[in-house]
């Protein structure tokens, strides 16, 4: 999304006499989900407030991994670079049994179709600072200590804007034109909506244990990544980055953990791998984790994300990422609708589009989960016996790969690659080599094969009106272009040809989110779609018929 100056102007000019009182959009919850959307439309150039039920930031970690599709959205805020020496890329994640056999292993990339590692490990206040510190770049107004009590107007989709009441230190009215509720499974946004959930039955209460090491320099032998399938305990060990480590125990159940709490029972615990010389444990907590998809994201002008809107057992990773792609997904579109450019029925496709996605992820964790956490020994024995054999035999497990979007804002045909994650490599324009990303910007592109395909001048002038980035790649070993040229650069690894050439195409449409809009088989089809993707942003009717 590209900055505005129309948009302060608008967010001013609607409602009653009073309307400059009227923000943009109130983001409500300000953890890293209520963060990176902040910082998404607050750099669009959209008057933002956030209000955050809490003092400060929560300081404390809770997520604890992220993938390259999150890490692909963090250098769009700008944090990547930046955070790169207080992360760990992990390269396997081990799951074992009571005995300490491996039983099943996953692998991951040092690059992923992201352009990023395909898994890394964080102190999530880490990565909270971080975050903090780009949303107040942007201009948005952060107020903390200001939880949210009551919503009114707007609700149900009459009038232009809702109001939120709200209480803590300066109990007040905010008015926006839209509301994004990012906060949390015992979300009041989501409830004061009456919304129900969708409970899929797995839930388990858990004891997590957060140590930081006393010399991160020379931290203790600990395993980065293991799930340990321990009829008489389930146990998972992950890393939090350099100086920091988890340890997660299952408990029979949420009332076991007033006694499992006592540092001496958690020390005892642990004491395998860790001990008070080696760290100093720093939280003992208690989740239940849980499985629910709430039934309705969108309701009038406000929107759930996040945990507001689904919650998903840990073993795969993917709670924080999968509230990260939300705020993606309702950044670009919602974008989109306060320029002007779009009514707000696209909004509708956010559910569509990520709804199936959730709830693929929230599948596979159940079932993995299911795995680990078996407290019969008979069937924890014949699990073992299974996968075992399957590893003698040199089985590998199945590589996770999460689906795509199959119906929503998408170009009208089906063509090879629609819907899918689209590849990120790095690319050179004559001044810079770096990822595709860095080097030509955020906004939507049409990528195309320079070999086969050029477009019309007047279809380009249409393309950068719609805020359509067009790039024309060029082959590995040509010469970069003379001048720094975003618009033309050189395909410096072959990944974005090699992607085109795999999906028997000459042209690709890819949203800001980094998902395909449709794909081009020949030079017609590329003008075609290029006309099909600058409408489904807002491009004019009359400048698309020139």
């Amino acid at each position: 999304m590209t900055q505005d100056g129309d948009a302060a102007q608008r967010s001013s000019t609607i409602g009653a006499d009073d309307s400059a009182d009227v923000v943009d959009v109130a983001v409500v919850g300000y953890g890293p989900v209520g963060m990176v959307t902040a910082a998404l439309l607050g750099a669009a150039g959209h008057r933002v407030v956030v209000l955050e039920r809490y003092d400060g930031l929560y300081n404390l970690p809770r997520a604890a991994i992220f993938d390259d599709e999150t890490m692909r959205t963090f250098a769009r805020v700008g944090i990547a670079e930046a955070l790169l020496p207080a992360l760990h890329v992990q390269r396997n994640y081990e799951w074992r049994n009571a005995a300490g056999e491996l039983l099943i292993e996953h692998h991951f990339a040092a690059r992923g179709r992201s352009g990023w590692a395909e898994w890394y490990m964080m102190y999530q206040p880490d990565l909270e600072a971080a975050l903090d510190e780009r949303v107040r770049a942007t201009g948005v107004e952060v107020r903390l200590g200001t939880p949210v009590t009551g919503l009114t107007d707007g609700v149900d989709g009459g009038g232009d804007h809702v109001e939120l009441l709200t209480g803590g230190r300066r109990p007040d009215r905010v008015r926006a034109r839209w509301v994004i509720a990012c906060d949390g499974g015992n979300s009041f946004v989501r409830e004061a909506l009456g919304r129900t959930m969708d409970d899929y039955g797995f839930s388990e209460p858990w004891m997590v244990c957060d140590f930081r090491f006393r010399d991160p320099s020379a931290p203790p032998a600990v395993p980065t990544a293991r799930q340990v399938g321990d009829p008489a305990g389930p146990t998972s060990i992950i890393s939090l980055g350099p100086a920091h480590h988890r340890f997660s125990y299952m408990l029979d159940s949420v009332e076991d953990f007033g006694a499992e709490r006592d540092p001496a029972k958690v020390w005892a615990r642990t004491r395998r791998w860790l001990s008070p010389d080696d760290a100093e444990l720093i939280r003992v907590a208690t989740y239940t984790f849980r499985s629910l998809v709430t039934d309705r994201w969108r309701v009038g002008h406000v929107l759930l994300a996040g945990d507001a809107a689904h919650q998903m057992p840990p073993f795969l990773g993917q709670g924080m990422c999968s509230g990260i792609r939300d705020a993606q997904n309702i950044a670009f579109k919602l974008d989109a609708v306060l320029r002007g450019r779009l009514g707000d029925e696209v909004l509708d496709t956010y559910q569509q589009e990520r709804e199936p996605h959730v709830r693929a992820v929230i599948e596979k964790g159940i079932e993995l989960g299911r795995q680990q956490t078996v407290r019969d020994p008979a069937r924890a024995a014949e699990r073992d016996r299974v996968l075992l054999a399957r590893r003698a035999a040199h089985q590998h497990p199945e590589e996770i790969r999460f689906p795509g979007l199959v119906e929503g804002l998408l170009a009208t045909s089906s063509g090879p690659g629609r819907g899918e994650l689209v590849a990120q490599g790095v690319v050179d324009d004559g001044a810079r080599r770096d990822r595709l990303d860095q080097v030509v910007g955020h906004p939507a592109h049409l990528l195309l094969d320079a070999r086969r395909v050029t477009l019309a001048d007047d279809l380009l002038a249409v393309l950068a009106d719609a805020g359509v980035r067009v790039v024309a790649l060029h082959e590995a070993g040509t010469a970069s272009p003379a001048a720094p040229d975003p618009g033309h650069v050189v395909d410096a690894e072959g990944t974005h040809l090699a992607w085109l050439a795999a999906h028997d195409a000459v042209a690709a449409a890819v949203r800001p989110d980094f998902y395909v809009f449709g794909t081009a088989t020949d030079p017609g089809a590329a003008d075609t779609l290029a006309r099909e993707l600058a409408a489904a942003l807002g491009a004019p009717a009359p400048a698309l018929l020139r």
